[in-house]
């Protein structure tokens, strides 16, 4: 049964509804049970990155800081993250391409810290690239999941993720980072983001990847506009039913969480906004949620859960009490 058969949504006299029980999202170091949303972490060792850029990197060079980022990442662990996602080459708009000499030197020295850091047991790390010759490497060095924001653009991302049993997410993005917000053009956004990343989903089938290892991530702010992004934050349930993949969101930080609302605001100052968002992702479906901020956003999703748990309770045991007096 695909994932999302097996999490539809059942409704009960016009009560909200909830979601079934998933199966988990497997990985090559095991598998992440996704019946209540999971934090992935961000770990961009890069100088350039839109809101923590040269944070990892050692003094007075172009090169990641495994023991900074090691302890980034254990703080990240006991904070609630589940997932690191290390990252080499910054997509953020108008960003140009590294080389894949350069985005090695920088994500496999933190992967190979990570994974003998006896302390990150059990974290997968995961591997944020649009080059099947890093994801390669990274998954070689100890790493369970590529994370590929371009799509499979790299014709041999599919098949490196089939060959290293790699958990895949697919993300959604038209054209380059550089280019990506020049000329944004959906007439309806959901059903076309939807339609490339089944065929993507096709794709990475049809090279060997096993339908349980296959995620989706619709590429938030990734050329789209403000409008669009709000919409795609709280699709996730649509996404998840039209692919058939649990879904991840990446809301963190963006620009379009500085223009809702109001006020513009500076990336520094979306703090709340990215934990609303992460928030409202995972009430709309979302298995994942990709972020910078990992203890505000793991208290809030479990406040959230327990609220939600705590509701359908009580409405269940007003639904008999209703039907008693029947």
């Amino acid at each position: 049964m695909s994932f999302a058969a097996d999490r539809a949504f059942a409704r009960d006299d016009g009560a909200r509804p909830e979601p079934a029980p998933a199966p988990a999202w497997v990985h090559a170091r095991g598998a992440l049970d996704v019946n209540a949303p999971r934090v992935m972490a961000i770990v961009n060792v890069t100088p350039d990155s839109f809101f923590d850029g040269g944070n990892l990197l050692a003094p007075e060079t172009d090169d990641a800081s495994v023991s900074v980022a090691a302890r980034l990442c254990r703080t990240y662990r006991q904070q609630g993250a589940d997932v690191l996602d290390v990252g080499g080459e910054s997509t953020r708009p108008g960003a140009t391409a590294v080389a894949p000499d350069v985005e090695l030197r920088r994500v496999l020295p933190v992967i190979r810290g990570l994974v003998a850091d006896p302390e990150l047991a059990g974290a997968p790390i995961s591997v944020d690239t649009r080059r099947a010759t890093v994801a390669a490497a990274a998954m070689a060095a100890g790493a369970a999941i590529i994370n590929d924001v371009s799509g499979l653009a790299d014709p041999e991302m599919a098949r490196v993720a089939a060959d290293t049993g790699a958990g895949l997410v697919i993300g959604h993005l038209r054209g380059e980072p550089a280019t990506m917000m020049h000329d944004i053009r959906f007439e309806r956004v959901l059903p076309e983001i939807a339609a490339e990343l089944g065929r993507a989903v096709e794709l990475a089938l049809r090279a060997g990847v096993a339908a349980d290892r296959i995620a989706v991530d619709p590429g938030i702010g990734f050329g789209k506009t403000a409008e669009h992004s709000a919409a795609l934050v709280g699709a996730a349930d649509y996404l998840m039913r039209e692919t058939g993949c649990p879904v991840v969101i990446g809301a963190s930080r963006k620009a379009f969480l500085g223009v809702l609302g109001g006020k513009p605001r500076p990336v520094e100052e979306r703090l709340i906004g990215s934990v609303t968002a992460a928030v409202m992702a995972a009430l709309g479906g979302a298995a994942i949620v990709r972020v910078h901020d990992v203890a505000p956003t793991a208290e809030a999703l479990r406040v959230a859960w327990a609220i939600r748990r705590a509701s359908t309770a009580a409405r269940r045991e007003a639904e008999e009490v209703e039907r008693a007096r029947w």
